[in-house]
């Protein structure tokens, strides 16, 4: 269901770059998750404020205005006809601009093809994502306010990761970046990372104590990284805690 999920999370992305004025970190394309709807949903796109969102319980795009809600069953639908419903909605919203679907970044899969469908094969297994989502949501919120630091936490379509970013107000001159990831040739499974960088290079984490939880990489990756299928909100507490204690101190 992840790849499922990835590519359905692209057409979220390719309204944000066709109807919203880029930016120069593509922050126009990343997303926002609710716990409360159990959905991803892209920046305002028009004037009035209507969104386009994936709903995680029922496997559909939504697309949200002020008083009204249109949606569209993946399940069995072809890309194609996605593609239709999309750019009929947003005319329907006023929207003047073509939808393009078309990214400046290569996804890990083969190239969807018009007659690509959508399968749901494991209803249960969206259940577990959720999860996923909202763990990561709530302890990295929980991280950032109890030390004080200001991010937003937004998922990024490239990669698909719930992440935050942001700049240490010490002398230390280094950033944190925190997250969920899916499961990559770093770890096969979903799991929450934090690493720090000197500009773009990455700090060294071969010298660094041992954690209770999670471990350290060293090689490609440089940080700490910890699977997410048998912990708890409290546990990525630990985690995202200790790691950065130790970022700290170097």
């Amino acid at each position: 269901m992840t790849t499922q999920l990835h590519l359905a999370a692209q057409y979220l992305a390719a309204a944000g770059i066709s109807f919203l004025e880029k930016k120069e970190d593509d922050s126009h394309t990343n997303l926002g998750f609710s716990i409360t709807e159990g959905n991803l949903y892209t920046r305002p796109l028009n004037e009035a404020g209507d969104t386009l969102s994936l709903n995680y319980h029922r496997f559909t795009l939504e697309w949200n205005s002020k008083n009204s809600k249109s949606s569209l069953r993946l399940d069995k639908t072809l890309h194609s006809e996605v593609l239709k419903w999309i750019q009929v909605t947003a005319e329907e919203a006023n929207i003047k601009k073509q939808y393009n679907y078309d990214f400046h970044y290569d996804l890990p899969y083969d190239k969807i093809t018009n007659d690509f469908e959508f399968k749901l094969t494991d209803p249960s297994r969206l259940k577990r994502l959720i999860h996923f989502r909202t763990l990561a949501q709530l302890s990295i919120k929980t991280f950032l306010e109890n030390h004080k630091i200001e991010s937003d936490i937004r998922i990024w379509p490239h990669h698909f990761d719930t992440g935050a970013f942001a700049m240490l107000k010490n002398k230390s001159n280094m950033s944190i970046g925190l997250g969920l990831a899916i499961p990559d040739s770093v770890v096969n499974d979903y799991y929450l990372y934090i690493s720090g960088y000197h500009g773009h290079d990455a700090v060294d984490t071969s010298n660094f104590n041992s954690l209770t939880i999670g471990n350290w990489y060293t090689e490609g990756f440089k940080g700490a990284v910890l699977p997410v299928s048998e912990i708890d909100q409290k546990d990525a507490v630990i985690f995202f805690d200790q790691a950065f204690s130790i970022y700290s101190n170097q």
